[in-house]
């Protein structure tokens, strides 16, 4: 970088050295062949503009944004699991629901993915994907109907605006079919007959874009989709008081349940904040 910088002034000095010429031989013509102060401020314009558009092509040596990548596990007859990224290990010993910090790897056009069994390193899906400099993205892992599959789907990394809350909804519940999502300022009968969900008819194995609302203590609210909402139902889900203070963006992971007898279960991961 200092090699650029003393490249850059040696240039500019080459240039001032250029204009004080055109000026002492300007000065020692015949006065109608003199340089009038016009032209002379056009070829330092000229000359200082040929010196910035050289500086404005130089790059620092060695430097590139990354992209970061986490995972998340949405098999169900997948064992455990371990994922490589461009060849290292990015997280090992994965189940269904496991949603994994952030990975910084080169951006590429073709990065190889490989997810295989922890116990054995059989290889259980080979994929490659393209990873956005600057990005944050996620290894979506599916195996619905016993095929295993990577998606590669891009994260929000900018916070909410302000006094505002984003989510996005992943349904991978086969069971549960489609849902209609809400956001509610609680759980009673009387907040029930006036809801409006938020994200609604969600398919299986679809995601929701991000849907901003105001933060404030809010329950998630999960349904079949155009179920009207009761207190009588049980067969939706609903959460504990998230406590949303704003900015904070989420990604909502749906799956049916494997060992308990509740309709679906729910994972939150933090995308932004």
């Amino acid at each position: 970088m200092r090699d650029k910088v003393k490249q850059h002034r040696e240039l500019m000095a080459k240039h001032l050295i250029q204009i004080s010429e055109i000026v002492s031989r300007s000065r020692r013509a015949p006065r109608s062949e003199r340089i009038t102060a016009p032209t002379l401020a056009v070829a330092s314009l000229f000359s200082l503009a040929g010196s910035l558009l050289l500086a404005g092509c130089q790059t620092i040596s060695g430097f590139s944004a990354t992209s970061l990548v986490r995972v998340i596990d949405a098999s169900y007859n997948a064992p455990a699991i371990n994922v490589y990224v461009e060849g290292t290990l990015l997280a090992s010993n994965l189940g269904q629901g496991s949603i994994t910090s952030y990975g910084g790897f080169a951006p590429s056009r073709n990065a190889p993915i490989k997810v295989t069994a922890t116990s054995n390193t059989k290889t259980l899906v080979n994929s490659n994907a393209t990873l956005v400099a600057g990005k944050s993205q996620s290894a979506l892992i599916t195996d619905f109907n016993a095929e295993f599959k990577v998606t590669v789907l891009e994260d929000q990394s900018t916070p909410a605006p302000t006094g505002h809350s984003e989510f996005r909804v992943l349904n991978q519940a086969p069971s549960t079919g489609p849902i209609d999502v809400y956001f509610l300022s609680g759980t009673s009968q009387t907040v029930f007959a006036t809801a409006k969900p938020v994200i609604t008819a969600l398919a299986v194995g679809a995601t929701s874009g991000y849907v901003t609302i105001p933060s404030a203590t809010l329950f998630m609210v999960i349904a079949p989709a155009g179920t009207t909402l009761s207190t009588t139902l049980t067969t939706i889900y609903s959460s504990g008081a998230l406590a949303l203070t704003c900015g904070e963006v989420r990604t909502v992971l749906i799956v049916d349940p494997i060992l308990v007898t509740q309709p679906v279960q729910v994972y939150i991961a933090k995308d932004v904040n």
